[in-house]
């Protein structure tokens, strides 16, 4: 078969464009290259000659990975990978340009052709016959459109008198509380009407799905604008909600629609399963609306395709009107990437896609049940369960969404924390928190299913599975699913316990009011939150803040230190709690009171270390002015016991040679912990010193646990059980070497002070034991142990 070289130099050239912008295929630049292209990252003046295509693309491949490759942060925002169909649509969009530069009267056969062809394929594939089709690129576009071309059918002057026939009767749009929001106002907005002509229905409160439209309310609400002189104008429904994917009455709406001469427009992910071969009764009803909106593109994977309007109206002048229809060629080849597309899909691939995307939501769905923990839309009203898996459509054997949730039994949780009351207080906040920490694991840690956090009205935050939206693009399959299922399995204890120990965690809290303060912070999703509050008596309130902010981040960097799994941090990036000190998720394992007695313990030795840093530090400045003085006094009666001769340095050597003389002066040390100069004699006097035990050798708690159980772990509890913490190396129990401030004091048997009283008594002449003993003294400076002295020794010749 002959081709156009044109035709296939289009294809060859977006090959070739692909393999360059390939997301990691391609080598990175050398350092000149990149520093080159780094600099182009700047907008600035364009360049005189003109570049070759290749460069052109490496540097629009540059511009979308620059930040990967300046960093050395791992590539966790990669593009998307373009599957074969889609490599027809973005040929497509390549081609268009191609065809639109044709001569008139080719260009409009082709384009009738193309735009004939995708109507009579989209109209047979979703069961909707007799219908023209509009393609736009906003998916609210179609929806603008049809509600112009009702409003030029019913306003029959409204071509030549505009906006002033509307006064006389203002038209109504209804809406469904649960539709998308903003579209109600795009739509009045667009179309130049008031809000006041948008009527939001609200959603069943007794009977039915709490997300579907209100018909009997619809009624009432249609009647007493028609009573009020209003004109019912057009109704919008939804086959699957944005939220939880439920599908309205559409057989009662279409009813009522007829009943009060308006048009009924339908939208949702729904419409997609009318091309299967077997179709819920709630979906097939969308074929008699008037207007539908599908989303091809995002069902089948396809990038940069078009959404379609499918809608019925035998009049084509009022629908060029309205903008549905064009008369401009080049306008026509929208249709284009979406015609190759089809064409290389064929009906069965695309039935296969579609069929695909449901039956991993029926996969998810059935393992559900099939957990005793997970309960399912059927059983809701029992509410015992610790996820609810709610499918939000009229037959859930078919929904193509599938929503849930992470809800604990009040009365199990009550048995654990002793107080039913005590639980009930914020719970709607806490598990949202939860399940909004619950989505974002699963969306992290199975990127392949796509799943995302939705806020739902009467059910909260909830993790949202809805494949047809997702899977064409990421690729999901069965075995991500699963994978998705096992990481469930994994998060749903931490969080059942976590959720148990909160208030446990509150009430230990209350144990030390004297020094920490139970932060209740509602969006933190964990054991909760504490601030260490500092003895501030006497402070201004800028040094109180500055002081709270010290002690509680250094405690932070302490607990963070320590051989645990249980995940400290400051908090929410942007809470609005601070100096605080936050607890991550917890196992049932976990010993919350030595959790809490440990953070009191730490807060408190650091607030002692630094009031005694405070102290010593006035303590040595003024004991070192009073040696200053002291050894100013000494020299002078050096000088004048020893005379003015024998301080010159030749004539009181030779003095001292035949006429030694016999000094009185005595050395002198500087005792770090009194502040004081005291006298070296007692020192010489003995003849070895033995040091007492030093910080390291001083048993500690780390010593006192079993042989691989972890800090903060009951005895007796699994060493092995769930950690969510990252591999980060941590420190030994409370040794926490390189803190800025001096590490706690440890209690010092009596007999070792006895023994470092007594030693102090004893000769010591060797060099290596005199610096043992300035050693010993350094530490016991901090540690407040008189014993402890840092020799500065002044001796006479």
């Amino acid at each position: 078969m002959m081709v156009d070289s044109a035709l296939a130099q289009v294809g060859k050239n977006l090959n070739e464009a692909m393999r360059i912008l390939g997301d990691g295929q391609r080598e990175s630049e050398p350092g000149t290259e990149r520093q080159r292209l780094s600099r182009t990252s700047i907008p600035g003046p364009l360049q005189g000659d003109g570049q070759d295509v290749a460069a052109i693309l490496h540097l629009v491949h540059h511009l979308i990975h620059e930040d990967e490759e300046s960093d050395d942060k791992p590539k966790q925002h990669r593009l998307q990978s373009v599957c074969e169909q889609g490599h027809m649509a973005l040929l497509g969009h390549s081609l268009a340009a191609y065809i639109s530069v044709l001569d008139r009267e080719r260009l409009r056969k082709l384009t009738t052709r193309i735009l004939s062809d995708t109507t009579l394929w989209l109209c047979r594939l979703f069961r909707y016959e007799n219908a023209s089709a509009c393609f736009h690129e906003d998916d609210r576009d179609g929806l603008v459109k049809v509600c112009r071309l009702v409003i030029n059918a019913r306003y029959e002057e409204y071509a030549s008198e505009g906006y002033a026939v509307l006064s006389s009767r203002q038209p109504v749009i209804y809406q469904s509380a649960s539709c998308r929001p903003g579209l109600g106002q795009h739509v009045c907005g667009q179309l130049g009407l008031p809000l006041s002509s948008l009527c939001t229905v609200p959603c069943n409160t007794v009977f039915g799905s709490q997300h579907q439209m209100d018909v009997a309310l619809l009624d009432k609400l249609i009647k007493e604008d028609i009573e009020a002189g209003k004109l019912p104008l057009l109704l919008v429904a939804n086959a699957g909600t944005p939220g939880a994917g439920h599908t309205d009455k559409l057989a009662r709406l279409k009813d009522l629609c007829e009943q009060h001469s308006m048009w009924l427009h339908v939208e949702g992910v729904n419409l997609a399963t009318l091309a299967l071969g077997q179709v819920t009764s709630a979906v097939l009803a969308a074929i008699r609306s008037d207007s539908m909106t599908l989303t091809p593109g995002q069902w089948l994977g396809l990038p940069a395709v078009t959404a379609v309007t499918l809608y019925r109206h035998e009049d084509p002048a009022l629908s060029l009107a309205a903008g549905l229809t064009s008369s401009q060629p080049v306008e026509k080849l929208r249709a284009l990437p979406l015609w190759l597309s089809l064409q290389h899909l064929g009906h069965n691939g695309i039935v296969q896609k579609i069929k695909h995307a449901t039956a991993l939501s029926q996969q998810l769905l059935q393992k559900l049940k099939t957990l005793s923990s997970i309960k399912t839309s059927d059983v809701l009203e029992t509410e015992i369960s610790l996820v609810e898996a709610l499918t939000m459509v009229e037959d859930e054997l078919a929904s193509p969404v599938v929503l849930f949730k992470f809800s604990q039994d009040l009365s199990a949780a009550a048995s654990n924390v002793g107080s039913a009351e005590s639980y009930c207080v914020g719970e709607r906040e806490v598990l949202d928190t939860f399940n909004r920490w619950l989505g974002e694991q699963l969306a992290l840690c199975v990127h392949a299913c796509g799943v995302e956090v939705v806020e739902v009205e009467d059910e909260g935050t909830c993790v949202r599975f809805s494949p047809l939206l997702t899977a064409a693009v990421l690729g999901t399959q069965q075995e991500d699913v699963e994978e998705l299922l096992q990481k469930l399995t994994e998060l749903l204890p931490v969080m059942n316990s976590t959720l148990c120990l909160r208030q446990e965690f509150r009430e230990d809290s209350r144990r030390h009011t004297a020094s920490l303060t139970y932060v209740d912070d509602l969006s933190w999703p964990g054991l909760g939150a504490l601030r260490f509050e500092p003895q501030t008596e006497g402070m201004d309130e800028s040094r109180r803040k500055q002081e709270l902010r010290k002690i509680n981040t250094e405690l932070l960097k302490k607990l963070q230190e320590l051989d645990t799994d249980i995940v400290f941090s400051a908090g929410p990036d942007f809470g609005q709690e601070e100096d605080c000190v936050f607890v991550g998720m917890v196992t049932d394992d976990v010993d919350v009171p030595q959790l809490v007695d440990t953070i009191a313990a730490l807060g408190k030795d650091i607030e002692e270390s630094g009031k005694l840093l405070e102290n010593m530090t006035e303590v040595v400045r003024k004991g070192i002015m009073e040696a200053e003085l002291k050894l100013q006094k000494a020299s002078e009666e050096k000088l004048m016991e020893e005379g003015v001769m024998r301080q010159l340095p030749l004539v009181g050597s030779v003095l001292n040679w035949f006429s030694p003389v016999q000094s009185s002066m005595k050395g002198q040390t500087f005792n770090l912990a009194a502040g004081s100069l005291d006298s070296t004699e007692t020192t010489y006097s003995t003849k070895a010193q033995t040091g007492r035990p030093s910080l390291q050798d001083t048993p500690t708690s780390s010593s006192k646990r079993p042989p691989g159980q972890r800090l903060f772990q009951r005895s007796g509890a699994n060493s092995d059980s769930y950690s969510e913490t990252s591999s980060i190396e941590q420190v030994e129990s409370f040794s926490v070497s390189g803190s800025t401030l001096p590490p706690p004091s440890p209690l010092v048997p009596e007999e070792d002070t006895d023994q470092s009283h007594e030693s102090a008594e004893e000769p010591q002449v060797s060099p290596e034991q005199m610096q043992n003993t300035q050693t010993a003294a350094e530490d016991a400076s901090v540690e407040r142990q008189p014993e402890g002295e840092e020799e500065v020794t002044q001796s006479g010749r």
